[in-house]
């Protein structure tokens, strides 16, 4: 076998290309677009550039098959919050084949090793958590946009290497055809009528606005967790940017307690129900295949992140904001399901909420590590 670092538009290509493979006989598999994962590997689309660097390779047989691919990344922010530093791998394919998979391993851990790593994370990404991020082991479902699907095979050739688990990631889903269980519904709609209590919705117009209450209630509700690194004003405003193309704007919702931001859930049309006949590809043709399906709509929304400030937590705030944005989805009769995805083991609030609202599992995602 023969590992070759990813330095050239062919072998992009070929890293690229190594997906359609793996998955061509599965029916369940949705390519992700060709341009979103490159996006993840140019300093001019990746602002993790900023404070890291990574690097991809793709693995080759005898025969000069192409049998598997890896990246590896080093976030300088994240890597000496752990007991040891820590790095990360994603991207990962592979047939089925462990000696396969353990020269793509080998081949991280010892990049990885040269920057001072002594542990891996992985399957993650460079760059934020809410996307390609973790390694599917329960629900092989159509995955929705940015979110990771797997072979199962994968589980145990990760295992065999000797990554452990770190953390769970669970998806639940909603059928937004059925009504929300009876004491979720009054607590909702009594928080809603508060006084001083406001809820709305994103407006595309002033994105600077609410950018700036994302950022203070996110880096306010989630200080408390291990690792945390708060968000700055550029990749709130990137990740914004990004969603903007699929958004709608009053699925994305705020909250505030006399004016000031307490709580918002972001949550997006599943793009992958625009996208899932692309095949990773955005050309002319699929451009305007897109505009029609966008404009015919999707089924499935996907929410994205969900955030309440610590002092306002318990409140009954994100109730409230999941009533609002029912009085929006039902009278609409076009969007039947709500994947909630995806919540950590570690986050019990969360959990909490997610089973208040008769959600039901979905998904199981893994981060896994590897100590040197």
């Amino acid at each position: 076998m023969t590992i070759t670092e990813v330095n050239s538009p062919k072998e992009e290509q070929a890293f690229l290309d190594l997906v359609r493979k793996i998955y061509a006989d599965d029916p369940n598999f949705i390519c992700p677009l060709d341009k979103d994962v490159e996006a993840t590997f140019h300093p001019d689309t990746n602002s993790f550039f900023q404070h890291g660097s990574c690097t991809r390779w793709i693995l080759s047989n005898k025969k000069g098959e192409h049998i598997g691919r890896i990246a590896a990344f080093v976030n300088d922010k994240k890597a000496y919050q752990h007991e040891v530093p820590t790095g990360g791998i994603g991207y990962f394919e592979c047939i089925d084949d462990q000696k396969a998979a353990d020269v793509l391993f080998d081949t991280a851990k010892e990049w990885l090793s040269t920057k001072g790593m002594k542990a891996m994370d992985g399957p993650i990404n460079f760059g934020e958590n809410d996307t390609f991020w973790g390694l599917l082991v329960e629900g092989f479902t159509p995955p929705s946009y940015g979110m990771n699907y797997h072979k199962p095979y994968y589980h145990a050739l990760f295992k065999n290497y000797g990554f452990e688990k770190e953390y769970e990631q669970i998806t639940n889903h909603l059928d937004l055809r059925l009504p929300f269980p009876e004491r979720f519904t009054k607590i909702a709609e009594w928080v809603a009528g508060k006084e001083g209590y406001r809820f709305e919705h994103l407006k595309v117009s002033e994105f600077d606005r609410y950018a700036d209450d994302f950022m203070e209630i996110y880096n306010d509700a989630w200080q408390g967790f291990e690792n945390f690194v708060p968000l700055n004003k550029d990749i709130v405003m990137d990740s914004f940017r990004k969603m903007k193309l699929i958004m709608d704007e009053k699925l994305i919702w705020f909250a505030y307690v006399k004016n000031e931001p307490v709580s918002f859930i972001v949550i997006i049309p599943d793009a992958n129900q625009l996208i899932k006949s692309f095949n990773g590809k955005l050309g002319f043709w699929q451009k305007i295949q897109f505009v029609y399906n966008k404009w015919k709509g999707v089924r499935r929304m996907r929410a994205v992140v969900m955030g309440t400030k610590i002092a306002f937590q318990k409140h009954g705030i994100e109730s409230a904001l999941f009533i609002k944005l029912k009085h929006y989805v039902i009278p609409k009769k076009q969007y039947d399901e709500l994947e909630l995805s995806w919540v950590g083991d570690f986050n019990d609030k969360m959990i909490a909420i997610h089973q208040a609202t008769g959600a039901t599992f979905g998904k199981r995602h893994l981060t896994m590590r590897k100590t040197f």
